[in-house]
């Protein structure tokens, strides 16, 4: 990774030579790293287990049908409320872990963005690795949830069951397993499409606002660079070919994408003008070179595709240029 200030330089990738690696499988901690690394391992040793837990989300639909085709039917109010309350319990879960890498984020950002990022990167490749794993578990986690509508259905007949119980019972709500209160900050999350990606963009607007001595410039040209070093890892088979694990080809894809949402969001004039730091048009082309044959590879694709369609802010701007616009079409 010797000569990645020549490589960002060069958009197209092509200055880049034997040196230019980030190591997102294998990067151990230098001592200089080892402290934030640690907060960041134990936050990030759950996003498994969370994954894990939303893509096995079945829901409570057929409970709460019966329920509201039987409103006054005690017996099948009972069976509904005693189905949803576990899984209001888990999209709690969510929830408070949606809070742990929201504070997880500033914490990196400083790290990888108090000096010229390029050479931050360099030196504490562990970190970018973490800040990766973050990025790539934001767009699973929101894939997930998107392709979930049980999760809306579930939390709107917990809340409209809870609002009844409190009418005939104003202590109910202190023995629920979510609170009023607590529903209505969950209801925000939820209602948002892709709310983990919300929390990251969130949390990095406010890192770039409240830490005025760090020039905003550092943590844009940081994402730039995030989003670069996958493209051209992922682009070109002298690095793809090094890659050991099978996924890290779209993991290095899902981290390019999320680099260039949260860029167009911080950035001032965004990603997609004439002059960005990042290449959209190679972007896009890279993300549908590596397509799999058969449904899942072009619904990963696809996934993030719109991922740049939906969530990036300038993309509908007047002044993006309509090749990208095209692309995207």
């Amino acid at each position: 990774m010797g000569n990645l200030l020549n490589a960002l330089k060069d958009k197209s990738g092509k200055k880049a030579g034997a040196g230019f690696y980030v190591d997102f499988e294998k990067a151990e901690p230098t001592p200089e790293e080892q402290p934030v690394y640690d907060q960041a391992r134990a936050v990030l040793e759950k996003s498994t287990g969370v994954l894990d837990e939303l893509s096995g989300y079945r829901g409570a639909g057929e409970a709460i049908r019966v329920a509201i085709s039987h409103p006054k039917d005690e017996a099948e109010q009972a069976k509904a409320w005693d189905a949803v309350c576990p899984l209001v319990t888990k999209l709690k879960s969510f929830y408070d872990y949606s809070s742990e890498v929201e504070k997880m984020v500033p914490l990196i950002l400083q790290e990888l963005c108090q000096e010229d990022p390029a050479g931050t990167l360099e030196r504490k490749q562990a970190l970018a690795r973490q800040c990766a794993e973050i990025l790539s578990f934001v767009l699973k986690f929101d894939d997930l949830k998107m392709n979930t509508p049980a999760i809306q259905n579930d939390f709107s007949y917990y809340r409209r069951t809870l609002s009844r119980l409190k009418m005939q019972d104003p202590a109910s709500d202190d023995s629920a397993v979510v609170n009023n209160e607590e529903a209505n900050r969950m209801s925000l999350f939820y209602a948002y499409p892709t709310p983990m990606l919300r929390c990251v963009s969130d949390a990095t607007t406010k890192f770039v606002s409240e830490n005025k001595a760090i020039p905003i410039e550092n943590t844009t040209n940081c994402l730039a660079m995030m989003s670069t070093i996958c493209r051209i890892m992922t682009e070109q088979p002298s690095y793809y070919e090094r890659f050991t694990e099978k996924d890290t080809i779209q993991f290095c894809q899902r981290v390019m994408v999320a680099s260039v949402i949260l860029y167009d969001h911080v950035h001032l004039v965004g990603a997609f003008k004439k002059g960005s730091q990042i290449d959209m048009k190679t972007t896009i082309k890279v993300l549908k070179m590596h397509q799999q044959d058969g449904p899942e590879g072009e619904s990963f694709t696809n996934g993030l595709m719109n991922a740049l369609r939906y969530t990036t802010k300038h993309l509908n701007d007047e002044d993006t240029p309509k090749q990208i616009k095209a692309l995207l079409a």
